[in-house]
């Protein structure tokens, strides 16, 4: 076993009454690399912070191997706005072969102007900068702090590759799950004031934790049963509780305590079937965009045409800058767009997660920050949720919905805010970036709140797992006005890009190798058969064409069927007439698609 870098042994915190971890103990070896995982505001950062000497503890011990050299990166690093970014890496000083190092790095990074003031980059690149600082020194054990913020998702697979090289150590807290399932070889979970160590990847901890859970539930399922039989000895027997019985009274409120456990674990799935949204949904007709400067125009749309789907979950990716952010904020009006004009259907109700959109008044309550915009949320047939329990839902405590909006972590904040657009009851959502800073068990919750929302999605964001599971469709930003259409998730683009790539490349010998055997060949040679076969892509359009089909063939039966019924309004008789036209229209466009694809099957 590789002698240990770092021991924590008994180590409290608390912040006034509210204790965030209890004699809690773990170690990490040389080469090790650990994942921390955490709700929010339970002191994942806290820990880090106490962990580099930033921030103090009431009790225990924290002791590293003699002459090791730490690198840190904070989750909201500081810098002096007037120093460059060379600077900032090595505050001044630094040798020829290091600043060669920064500039690799911080090129990797898309930081590109290294005599830039730090004052003048945005919050993002300050990140990047900060990261960059963390890998330039080349540390014996590095603590980052989700260190895939503001990354796009070329760099996120560079600092995953970059990671994974060597035997480096390392402590990281992320809700990047492919990241953390990737590059970690070791899980802590910190809960309930403990930490729980899992020897294996994210995969191996899902499963490990799955049956700490089963088999707590066994144990609380116990204490019910016991809780009941308790119960009802209490409250038969008053004139019982005599000295010899107060022990079995307090063992009775253990009980009381362990058996609520259960009830705080239970969660709802939200199904907000009162959503309705009409057909027409949006339409981008021939939008074009660009940014002009002294130096240069950048293009982010040209004549780009979509019609939007009813119930379409779409996904938007790109490396930082190609326009995604600013592509939703022309379709919901917040930026101006050069040509071309959006139609936006009449029952369209957006609500909107921004990057930017982080504002309350830090004096105010949880709770009433939430009720301010609705006391209720329907759920339809005569069915609602409370703003308490709604907020319940997103793992906020009956105790931390009525502490004050300053006392909320970072993360807390963003969950907050998430709150109050679902809150709105939107039948549009549209999420620029959701998952910065929310811990993994929200975003489970989240994932499943999508899953069942009954309206339109637009996710912007550059987390793998989370856009795999919610997202059915892609708009990929390439840069200079290109938007490739891909009908699938992000695993699946990736797939079919790496295919695509080996295709061109096959295809560019095959070509250097017909150019140098043309000579010597006075015949073509038919031995192998040289028709077209079908892209990864275009299966993907044959599977998802047969869907459509089926369900537009169904739909047009049912409509059949209705229409010789007799049993319709005249309005309903009208509106079943119109769309089956339509439908007729739309199964033989992609009837004709299917029959070209199965030629090349």
């Amino acid at each position: 076993m590789p002698s240990p870098i770092l021991d924590v042994q008994n180590l409290t915190k608390r912040f006034g009454a509210q204790v965030l971890f209890s004699n809690i103990s773990f170690s990490i070896a040389e080469g090790q690399r650990v994942g921390l995982i955490a709700k929010n505001g339970t002191g994942k950062s806290t820990l880090l912070s106490i962990l580099t000497g930033k921030d103090g503890y009431e009790d225990g011990s924290i002791i590293y191997r003699r002459d090791i050299r730490v690198g840190y990166l904070e989750q909201s690093p500081h810098f002096d706005p007037e120093e460059t970014v060379l600077d900032a890496c090595f505050n001044h000083q630094g040798e020829e072969e290091k600043i060669l190092r920064a500039k690799q790095i911080l090129t990797q990074l898309k930081i590109g102007n290294l005599s830039q003031p730090m004052g003048q980059l945005s919050g993002g690149q300050q990140k990047r900068v900060a990261l960059a600082n963390a890998l330039i020194t080349e540390p014996d054990f590095l603590i980052l702090d989700e260190p895939t913020n503001h990354l796009d998702l070329e760099m996120i697979e560079w600092l995953e590759g970059f990671l994974r090289r060597g035997n480096r150590s390392l402590l990281m807290v992320t809700h990047d799950r492919f990241f953390l399932d990737r590059v970690c070889g070791v899980i802590l979970e910190l809960d309930d004031q403990q930490i729980y160590t899992y020897r294996g990847n994210y995969a191996y901890y899902l499963e490990k934790r799955q049956e700490r859970l089963d088999n707590r539930r066994a144990e609380v399922t116990r204490a019910n049963n016991l809780y009941r039989r308790e119960l009802d000895w209490m409250r038969r027997q008053p004139q019982a509780r005599g000295h010899k019985a107060r022990y079995r009274e307090e063992a009775f409120y253990e009980l009381e305590k362990v058996a609520k456990q259960r009830l705080e674990e239970r969660q709802m799935r939200l199904k907000s079937s009162n959503i309705y949204i009409g057909s027409k949904i949006f339409e981008c007709q021939y939008i074009s965009k660009a940014f002009a400067d002294e130096n240069k125009t950048t293009v982010i749309l040209k004549d780009f045409y979509y019609n939007f789907a009813r119930y379409e979950k779409m996904g938007i990716v790109g490396n930082n800058g190609t326009g995604k952010s600013t592509f939703i904020k022309m379709l919901l009006g917040v930026e101006s767009i050069d040509s071309g004009r959006f139609d936006i259907g009449d029952t369209v109700r957006f609500g909107y997660f921004s990057q930017e959109g982080l504002k309350f008044d830090e004096q105010q309550k949880v709770i009433d920050v939430v009720t301010d915009i609705a006391e209720y949320i329907d759920l339809g047939s005569g069915r609602h949720l409370s703003a308490s329990q709604f907020l319940q839902h997103f793992l906020f405590t009956p105790e931390q919905q009525h502490n004050y909006v300053y006392k909320l972590s970072g993360g807390e904040k963003r969950k907050l805010y998430l709150c109050t657009v679902l809150m709105r009851n939107p039948n549009f959502l549209v999420l620029d970036e959701p998952t910065n800073d929310l811990d993994i068990q929200t975003l489970q919750i989240l994932e499943e709140y999508l899953a069942d929302f009954p309206g339109c999605v637009i996710v912007v964001s550059h987390d793998r797992y989370f856009m795999d599971k919610v997202v059915d469709h892609l708009l990929v930003f390439h840069g200079e006005g290109r938007v490739q259409d891909f009908p699938g998730n992000y695993t699946q683009y990736r797939q079919w890009s790496a295919l695509k790539s080996e295709e061109n490349a096959r295809n560019e010998a095959n070509a250097k190798g017909r150019d140098n055997n043309s000579a010597k060949k006075s015949k073509p040679d038919y031995h192998n058969d040289t028709r077209r076969r079908m892209t990864y892509k275009e299966k993907l359009e044959f599977e998802q064409l047969e869907k459509d089909i089926a369900a537009l063939e169904a739909e047009q039966k049912l409509i059949e069927e209705q229409l010789c019924s007799g049993k319709l309004s005249i309005d309903e008789l009208t509106q079943k007439s119109k769309r089956l036209p339509m439908l007729n229209d739309e199964l033989d466009e992609k009837s004709m698609r299917w029959l070209e694809l199965s030629e090349l099957q």
